[in-house]
């Protein structure tokens, strides 16, 4: 963990206030990083997102605020505050922000 994210360790936050919009932007701060994976928070403004791409490992999407839309190898799903959903490792994903949103992303490296 970088000396920068140690002040989280053994404290309660609220993750929704670790990070923050930013006007036409995506905003990510990286929580924790191991060998075995990463945890990162996201803020998207409204209409910003992240293009089609894959990853070697399954990712967790936990939405925190606002909504999102998220495909998923060619099926959309819109995901809200207080639900999650699972991209599978070597498919093809994208995320667009319908309202602004912050997510949390956990990645399990197998």
């Amino acid at each position: 963990m970088s000396k920068h994210n140690q002040n989280l360790t053994a404290k309660t936050e609220n993750m929704k206030n670790l990070v923050d919009y930013q006007e036409c932007a995506v905003v990510s701060k990286e929580i924790l990083k191991k060998d075995t994976g990463t945890v990162t928070l996201f803020a998207f403004d409204q209409g910003q997102g992240l293009s089609e791409h894959t990853a070697p490992y399954d990712a967790l999407v936990c939405v925190l605020d606002g909504e999102s839309e998220i495909t998923i190898s060619g099926k959309t799903h819109t995901v809200k505050e207080g639900e999650m959903i699972i991209m599978p490792a070597d498919e093809p994903h994208a995320l667009k922000a319908k309202k602004r949103f912050k997510m949390m992303l956990v990645m399990i490296r197998t």
